[in-house]
């Protein structure tokens, strides 16, 4: 009886085995085939960091909160190339700008919210959070920009707080997963190297059009043919959305 027992167990472990490696072999083939996934269930809250990653398309992303100057070379790099971008932009600067602001939609850019002060929403508590997404929608309003509903708060910082609150207010969160940072000025040759070797399929990019962004203008020159030459394509965050399967991934 005790070869017997031994045997049930020995054969039960088998099976169990077999079913975890079924189990585990289901869900890697559902996450390739989504191409992303989110980290809570389909019903909690979570932010954007990339597409689908079985197709080429991939999105350009540029935040504005101060200066005027730099956002006008990097607009004509994108018409040249024939590039469509998303720009996030505070309320403030939006206000202070409306004719940059028109020039960006003129050239079928995508816009979206980042925050109206650009004053971390860590540093804040949900309340000052929820007054700054209101003061930022009203001030996209009454620049005729009423249907915006992409936001990036600002320098990046959320919790899951944050990303519930703006979902309540009818906001998509939108983060990144590719970061150039462009802002520090590390050199040209760095931010185009930084974009050209970490770039995927269904990445989120990145970069700076204000003022302190001294570089990227000049880097879209090799970064912009670059990335076509490797077979990706440009899209808008409101497209990479849309995209079959393409799910928000949160950040933690």
């Amino acid at each position: 009886m005790q070869h017997f027992y031994v045997w049930r167990f020995n054969k039960w472990k088998r099976w169990l085995v077999v079913v975890l490696f079924a189990l585990f072999t289901a869900t890697f083939i559902w996450f390739e085939r989504d191409g992303s996934f989110s980290v809570f269930s389909n019903n909690q809250p979570s932010a954007m960091t990339k597409g689908n990653a079985n197709e080429s398309n991939i999105a350009l992303t540029f935040n504005i909160s101060w200066g005027e100057d730099r956002v006008h070379d990097i607009l004509n790099q994108l018409n040249e190339k024939n590039v469509q971008a998303t720009f996030f932009v505070n309320g403030e600067w939006a206000e202070r700008h409306p004719d940059i602001l028109e020039k960006i939609t003129e050239d079928k850019h995508d816009l979206g919210i980042l925050g109206y002060q650009y004053k971390s929403y860590l540093d804040q508590n949900i309340d000052q959070v929820k007054a700054d997404l209101r003061k930022a929608r009203e001030a996209f309003d009454k620049l005729g920009y009423e249907d915006v509903d992409l936001l990036r708060p600002p320098s990046g910082h959320f919790n899951k707080e944050v990303i519930e609150l703006a979902e309540n207010m009818d906001y998509k969160v939108i983060h990144w997963n590719v970061n150039t940072n462009d802002w520090k000025n590390p050199g040209t040759d760095t931010i185009v190297d930084t974009v050209m070797k970490s770039t995927t399929n269904g990445d989120i990019l990145l970069l700076h059009a204000s003022d302190s962004a001294k570089q990227t203008a000049n880097a879209l020159k090799t970064i912009l043919p670059g990335l076509k030459n490797k077979g990706f394509s440009f899209v808008s965050i409101t497209e990479l959305i849309n995209q079959a399967h393409a799910e928000p991934k949160l950040v933690e």
